[in-house]
């Protein structure tokens, strides 16, 4: 993972501290004042019954500390490729898909949890509530042509930055590879990206 920051970050933490999260280089966060923003890479499950389990002991292990975030007082914005879709909108075949990873009930039932008792955002979806939104495709077949595709990149906030969310796209005017960026402007004073003395 990776962020390409403007402004210098007041920190930048690499990692959790989770020797087999951090060998594969999944988090980096910065720090701007009281605000934080995170770039997270969860792994698919989808090569083998291994990396699927490694995938949900993460998301367990995860949980604390996305619960702690969205009480700290602090704003967080948490983008990156959580290789999950969440609701049916969220996944172009979705019928046939329900026994694959990426969107196992499972799976799905973590991202509710986020996004209720977790206490954070969508932010995506909060601003851009439409159909056929999707952030990865398929090499295989005709999926990009065709938008048959999945929502699996996310920026997730606490609600109060979340509000200052002006505009979302999937930008899909080139292809870079597999996945489209996701880009969300959002309304931040600069007293939020402030160190305070």
């Amino acid at each position: 993972v990776a962020l390409y920051c403007r402004k210098k970050p007041d920190r930048i933490q690499e990692g959790l501290g989770w020797a087999d999260f951090d060998s594969e280089a999944r988090w980096v966060q910065a720090d701007y004042g009281r605000l934080s923003v995170v770039s997270l890479y969860l792994p698919s499950g989808s090569s083998s019954e291994v990396r699927q389990e490694f995938k949900y002991d993460l998301m367990e292990r995860l949980k604390p500390l996305l619960k702690k975030f969205a009480a700290s007082g602090r704003e967080y914005i948490i983008c990156g490729d959580i290789n999950i879709a969440h609701k049916n909108i969220d996944i172009k075949n979705w019928r046939g898909n329900q026994k694959n990873s990426g969107f196992l009930p499972e799976e799905r039932a973590w991202m509710d949890w986020w996004f209720d008792e977790g206490g954070m955002v969508d932010v995506f979806r909060k601003v851009e509530p439409g159909e056929d939104q999707y952030t990865w495709w398929s090499n295989r077949g005709q999926a990009w042509a065709k938008n048959v595709g999945w929502r699996i990149d996310y920026q997730i906030a606490t609600p109060t930055i979340a509000k200052r969310a002006q505009t979302a796209q999937i930008f899909k005017d080139e292809r870079f590879s597999d996945h489209a960026p996701l880009i969300i402007d959002y309304r931040v004073s600069d007293r939020w990206l402030r160190t305070k003395s």
